[in-house]
This record gives structure tokens, C-alpha cells and sequence, in this order.
């Protein structure tokens, strides 16, 4: 942590010396233009801008120009993506080369990822858009093999079919891998990959899930039996529990989608009693969701209370959660005009900040609780702090806030309270750590093509940039045509002062003529 605030203390500072040397460098040569155009003297601009750009390089050891166009110019034409986003029939090889980018920014598994078979391809049928990206998919097939693969596949039949079938990029493929499979024997994998891709709805899903609960049990069982004899086994054990694991939480996930979001909490309490140190999996974000849908409000405050901790990673499910319980308890008595009469209560001011501790971990998500962006199915993936983020959060909890009477208002009055507090988010952070500048090269690789991707902050140039930009480039221009046509300018010059002072003469004028005379010259004399 001491590493990372000392980066951005040093990025602060330097970013503060390019704009204050912005500032003098553009007062520089408008006076050194303003004394060519006035005076003509015998002074290239070449000249200047080399000294200022040989002193500067001294002072600093790296180059002015070279500052300034990586700090305003390359945001303003994109040069952020060294890539673009790459179709289905990308090789392996390309994609990875392309997204060489995309590494800087940590990838999640959404934890509340949808089934393929049962709801992503319905919205294919219904409207002819892949509602998932290759990338995205392609991050699901490396998951895949992780966890639901090993070394001593090539003992079991049916699991060594499996650890080709999750390499086939093919969906009718890996279907008929798994059929294979399930003819040799009950395979629990093969069941996951049928529930998720081939089951057209969430009850058909369900019932495959259970019978792969079946298998996965035994298969736990026996690995359990041997997990200490050997390396080989001690991995056949650890992909076992993946696999079991797996299979609970997606059974807890069916029974929420069904209706049965009490037996989706309880599967889920269980699933993490009994698997306490398998957090990776994040299961605690669906048990929140569930909680808001009983309206449990009590129950969310304790999971809560043990994962919204200093020492454990953020997510916008967590952040916005806890701002969410905040408003409630004042949103219904909120009135931004009593408020600002009155000022803040106690309560109101923990919501607020609570808000803005929301806004400043994910900023994208408030367009979208609020309807101002519309909603896409969530990716399989997310990125933390990204849009992709916010739409798997606002995708499922839009109705939660809906539910809590006047959150929604008090959100819309807050939250962009927050960019006050931090003007310079890719700078520095006022409770987190700066905003990182990758997200969006990640978003556009993980969100499809049709969707307009949510930046932050937007790439804008400051107007002091532009001004200076265009005053010198005015300055410039008027100076090499003095130079080379003094008379025509000064001619110019005199019918522009005149066109100028036409309307402030012709008022002078109807003044004369309405005033008295003697009262006219006690004025001019005044």
C-alpha cells in the first residue's frame, strides 16, 4: 500500500507540473508572438519552443511534448486501445496477443452469471444478438478447465471425453461430448455442461444439476477417502470439491430463479459453512441478493458486517449494499429542498457518504439504477470498478432499490456530490485507490458489440488546453500575416476597429441628439 500511494503521490505531482508549465509555457509564446507581430523581431518559434523544451528536459528529465500528448492527447484520440475488439473466428494466438492490454485490469467470474442454454440463448432466439462476447466466452472455457480438470483425468473415461469437450469451441461439439460421456458412466461434469448449455429452461437445468449432485457426491467422497496419498490425488480431490461446490451454489441459484428464495438462502448458508475457506467463489453475493428479495434487511446487515471489511476486496454488490440499508432508513422523509433549508441530519449525512463511497468504488452503476442507460444481460465475466460491473450489479438489484420507498430520489440528488471530492480520479482517490485507466479496453472486450460502453472519466480535453491551443494558433497566424502584408493587415486592422465601434458611435450619436447640449458637456466633463 505504501508502494502504490507513493506512485500516485509522484503521479499527482508530475501531472500538477505539466499543467502549471502549460500555463506558462502558452503565456511564453503569446508574448514572444505578440513582440514579433508588434516589433517584428527577427525570431523564429522554432527557437522558443526548442529552449523551453532543452530547459524543461533538464529540469525534469523527460520531454514537455512528450507529457502533454500522453497525459490530454492520446485519451482524446483513444490511444488507450492498442486493440480492437476481435470476432469468433480470432485465433487463440491473436486474441491473446491483441489483448495485451486487458491483463493490466483483473478479471472476476460474475457471481450471478446466467445459464447459457436457458437464458442467454433465449435472448439469441429472440433477437438475433450474441449477447456474449468471444473474450468473454473464452475466459468461461479457461475456468472451465481449471476447475472441473485435472492431471488423473486419463484414469476415468468419461472425464478424460470432458477435458476435451470444455476445449471445443463448438456448442453442439461439447454437447455431444458430454452425451458421450454420460453413455460410459454418471459424470458429474458432463451433467454441469448439459444444464448449462443444452437445458432450454431453468427447471430442465435443475433436474440435471440434481443428478450431477448425485455423481459429484460420490466422486467426493471416494477422493476424500485417498486426498492424502499422493499429489495426483490430493488434485483429484481439490477439482472434486471444485465440482461439488459448483454444483451447490447453481442448485441455489435455480430454486432463486424458481421462487424458492428461501431454500436458495438456506443452500447457500450451508454451501459456506460447510466450504468456509472456498471465497473465490464469492457466494456471499448471491446469498445478499437473495436476503434483499425476502426484504431480510437485518440478516443483510450481518453479512455485511463480515464482508465489508478493510482487509477484504470491494466489489459494487458490497459497496452499494451497504449504502442502499443506509438510505433506507431516510429516504422515505427526503426532500432535497427541506434538506438544504435545514441542513443534513446525522442519518441523512451517513447515507450521503455512504452513497458516495458507492459512486467512487463504481461510478457506472447510479445511470443505470436510475434508467438513464439501458440494461443488457450481464456477461459471464465483470470487471471491478468497470460498467461491466455495473451492469451485472444494477441487472439484478434495480428492483431491490425500486422496493425502498424514495432511495431512488435520494441517489439522484447525491451522487454526483461525489466528483467534487475527487476532480482528479485517475490521479488520486479520496477513499480508494485511483480510478483505473484500463477498464474501459476490458469493458469493450467483455461487453458485446451493440452496447455503448460507459467511460470514466470522459476523455475531454481541459479548456484551458483549448483556449491557449487556439489563441496561440489566432496569435500565430496574425503575426505571419503582418509579416508578410503589413500594409493589407493595417487596412484590415482599421476596417475591423471601425466595424467594431460602429454600434458604440451610432449610440454616441442618439445620445448627442436626445441629450441637451449643456448637460452633455457636464457629463464629458464629469
Amino acid at each position: 500500500r505504501a508502494e502504490l500511494n507513493g506512485a500516485s503521490a509522484v503521479g499527482q505531482l508530475k501531472a500538477r507540473a505539466v499543467r502549471s508549465w502549460t500555463y506558462l509555457w502558452s503565456v511564453w509564446l503569446f508574448v514572444m508572438l505578440v513582440l514579433v507581430c508588434a516589433l517584428r523581431v527577427p525570431f523564429r518559434i522554432s527557437d522558443s519552443v526548442s529552449i523551453f523544451e532543452w530547459w524543461y528536459f533538464r529540469k525534469y528529465g523527460t520531454s514537455f511534448i512528450e507529457q502533454v500528448s500522453v497525459s490530454h492527447l492520446r485519451p482524446l484520440l483513444g490511444g488507450v486501445d492498442n486493440s480492437s475488439p476481435t470476432n469468433s473466428n480470432t485465433s487463440n494466438g491473436d486474441a491473446d496477443s491483441s489483448r495485451q492490454s486487458v491483463s493490466e485490469c483483473k478479471v472476476w467470474r460474475n457471481p450471478l452469471n446466467l445459464f447459457r442454454g436457458a437464458e442467454y440463448n433465449r435472448y439469441t432466439w429472440v433477437t438475433g444478438r450474441e449477447p456474449l462476447t468471444y473474450y468473454d466466452m473464452n475466459l468461461s472455457a479457461q475456468d472451465h478447465q481449471t476447475f472441473f480438470t485435472c492431471d488423473s483425468d486419463h484414469l476415468r473415461p468419461a472425464d478424460a471425453i470432458m477435458q476435451k469437450a470444455w476445449r471445443e469451441r463448438n456448442p453442439q461439439a461439447r454437447i455431444s461430448a458430454a452425451h458421450e460421456a454420460l453413455d460410459l458412466e454418471d459424470c458429474a461434469t458432463a451433467y454441469i455442461l448439459l444444464a448449462e448449455e443444452e437445458a432450454t429452461t431453468i427447471v430442465e437445468a435443475e433436474k440435471l444439476f440434481k443428478q450431477a449432485l448425485k455423481a459429484g457426491e460420490s466422486c467426493y467422497r471416494r477422493s476424500q477417502q485417498v486426498q492424502h496419498h499422493g499429489a495426483q490425488h490430493e488434485a483429484q480431490h481439490r477439482r472434486d470439491t471444485n465440482v461439488l461446490v459448483y454444483i451447490k451454489r447453481r442448485l441455489a441459484m435455480c430454486s432463486r430463479k424458481l421462487g424458492r428464495t428461501r431454500e436458495a438462502v438456506k443452500m447457500m448458508r450451508d454451501l459456506m459453512k460447510e466450504f468456509p475457506l472456498l471465497s473465490m467463489f464469492n457466494i456471499h453475493e448471491n446469498l445478499l441478493e437473495s436476503l434483499l428479495e425476502l426484504q431480510a434487511y437485518a440478516d443483510v446487515q450481518a453479512v455485511l458486517a463480515k464482508y465489508d471489511d478493510i482487509s477484504l476486496p470491494k466489489s459494487a454488490t458490497i459497496c452499494y449494499t451497504a449504502a442502499l440499508l443506509k438510505a433506507r432508513a431516510v429516504s422515505d422523509k427526503f426532500s432535497p429542498e427541506a434538506a438544504s433549508r435545514r441542513g443534513l441530519s446525522p442519518a441523512e449525512m451517513n447515507a450521503v457518504e455512504a452513497i458516495h463511497r458507492a459512486v467512487e468504488f463504481n461510478p457506472h452503476v447510479p445511470k443505470y439504477l436510475l434508467e438513464m442507460k439501458s440494461l443488457i444481460l450481464p456477461p459471464e465475466h465483470i470487471l471491478k470498478r468497470g460498467d461491466s460491473e455495473a451492469i451485472a450489479y444494477a441487472f439484478f438489484h434495480l428492483q431491490h432499490w425500486k422496493r425502498v420507498e424514495g432511495a431512488l430520489n435520494l441517489l439522484h440528488c447525491t451522487w454526483e456530490g461525489t466528483f467534487r471530492m475527487i476532480p482528479y480520479p485517475l490521479e488520486k482517490g479520496h477513499l480508494f485507490y485511483p480510478y483505473p485507466i484500463c477498464t474501459e479496453t476490458a469493458d469493450r472486450e467483455l461487453l458485446p458489440v451493440f452496447h455503448e460502453v460507459s467511460v470514466y472519466p470522459k476523455k475531454e480535453l481541459p479548456f484551458f488546453i483549448l483556449f491557449t491551443a487556439g489563441l496561440c494558433s489566432f496569435t500565430a497566424m496574425l503575426a505571419l500575416l503582418t509579416h508578410q502584408f503589413p500594409e493589407l493587415m493595417g487596412v484590415f486592422a482599421k476596417a475591423f476597429l471601425s466595424t467594431l465601434f460602429a454600434p458604440l458611435n451610432f449610440i454616441m450619436e442618439k445620445v448627442e441628439n436626445i441629450l441637451p447640449s449643456s448637460l452633455w458637456h457636464q457629463l464629458t466633463r464629469i
